[in-house]
């Protein structure tokens, strides 16, 4: 599956413009976003804790490979879980999921970029997209959990209209987003 979005974000000092879709994750595109993630990114940005000495070790880009195919059967399959490889100009720079939180009407949203990717405008291009995605499959709402550090996630999240709340006991913030589109 593929789905699209010719982004165009206005920033103080250039204009960002690029085709960012989504596609789910098989195995077609899995060795090129784990080389992404090697390449440019930290495995505790990308992917569950895995005991071990600290790094890219084997052990840990195989358990990535597992988690991936563990839910390519989608939101419909055991996990209730699917992800995506975030594509930006033809090229993979980070993976997004999706995830039955409520029944198909709440689904919860995560996602990361490759270092060199980030404060481009990707991550907002490629949440309107899963906010798509969420809707299309029936959610009508879609959560996700960041921390209070996290300008860029926090950015994305308010100019989708995110309700953001902050948890009294931690740096954690807890968004919810409808998947319906704004009025223009």
């Amino acid at each position: 599956m593929r789905i699209g979005i010719l982004w165009r974000g206005e920033r103080r000092e250039s204009t960002m413009v690029g085709r960012v879709e989504l596609r789910q994750v098989d195995e077609g595109n899995l060795e090129e976003l784990l080389a992404v993630a090697v390449d440019d990114a930290a495995p505790e940005e990308v992917m569950p804790p895995v005991s071990g000495p600290p790094g890219w070790t084997p052990e840990r880009q195989e358990a990535f490979r597992t988690w991936h195919r563990a839910r390519r059967p989608g939101l419909d399959g055991p996990l209730r879980e699917t992800t995506f490889a975030i594509i930006c100009e033809g090229r993979t720079v980070g993976s997004a999921r999706l995830a039955v939180r409520d029944g198909r009407a709440v689904l919860e949203t995560g996602m990361w970029l490759a270092r060199s990717r980030r404060g481009r405008g990707i991550g907002t291009a490629a949440l309107r997209l899963l906010l798509d995605e969420a809707s299309a499959a029936g959610a009508r709402v879609v959560v996700a959990d960041t921390t209070s550090d996290n300008a860029a996630a926090l950015a994305a999240l308010r100019h989708h209209g995110a309700a953001l709340v902050d948890s009294r006991h931690t740096a954690d913030v807890h968004a919810e987003l409808r998947t319906t589109r704004p009025p223009a």
